[in-house]
């Protein structure tokens, strides 16, 4: 398999992480979201993923699976131990909730795509923008530090795939300076990541591409 990524991709994180917990190796294809104008925009990448975004992954049959989440389902389903959604049914779902608050209402208000709409169409200044993601940010993890558990990780000893999703939405808010002290159980998820060999070899720091 082949994961076309950037260092610094909190979707690319996610995938990275789970590849890594579940020990499947996968070859590296590196797209620069910013040289050049960005390199998911040209016709190269274009041809492998319409949508122009990283991560796409590349099966070994040369079918092209998009978007995390997708990515993320497709690998539980395949390579279902260790599994990343519990067995049961309500547990699953919340787990599910969580990884859609941090894919669907936080991670898509501050993404590059929307970030640059509102510099370069709505004209806002760059403390504005910094104000948008800190509020969306802010708001969608405080609810997380709601839903999550007072112990291990979000739901237990284990990482489960709110981990996947929260590990990396929380490099991004380190990235933006949004404040995390009213989230004592996230920094906790935090803290007990950074000693899993799996979190630390999917970091960004440690990528091959990363500047």
């Amino acid at each position: 398999m082949k994961l076309y990524t950037y260092w610094r991709s909190t979707s690319s994180y996610r995938v990275r992480i789970a590849l890594a917990l579940k020990n499947i190796p996968v070859e590296q294809a590196f797209v620069h979201l910013v040289r050049d104008g960005g390199e998911q925009n040209g016709p190269t990448y274009r041809a492998i993923n319409p949508q122009g975004r990283v991560p796409a992954l590349a099966l070994d049959d040369g079918t092209v699976l998009i978007q995390s989440p997708a990515i993320l389902e497709y690998l539980e389903e395949v390579h279902p131990r260790p599994a990343l959604l519990p067995a049961d049914p309500v547990a699953r779902a919340r787990v599910r909730a969580v990884a859609a608050i941090i894919g669907c209402d936080i991670h898509a208000l501050h993404n590059v795509g929307p970030l640059n709409h509102l510099r370069k169409v709505f004209g806002r200044s760059e403390p504005e923008v910094s104000d948008w993601i800190t509020t969306w940010m802010g708001k969608g993890l405080a609810a997380v530090e709601a839903l999550i558990g007072d112990e291990g990780f979000c739901f237990g000893p284990e990482p489960s795939l709110a981990d996947v999703y929260l590990i990396p939405q929380l490099y991004a808010a380190r990235r933006f300076d949004v404040p995390l002290d009213a989230c004592p159980r996230i920094l906790r998820v935090e803290e007990r990541a950074a000693s899993h060999a799996a979190f630390r070899s999917a970091h960004p720091s440690v990528q091959p591409d990363a500047e």
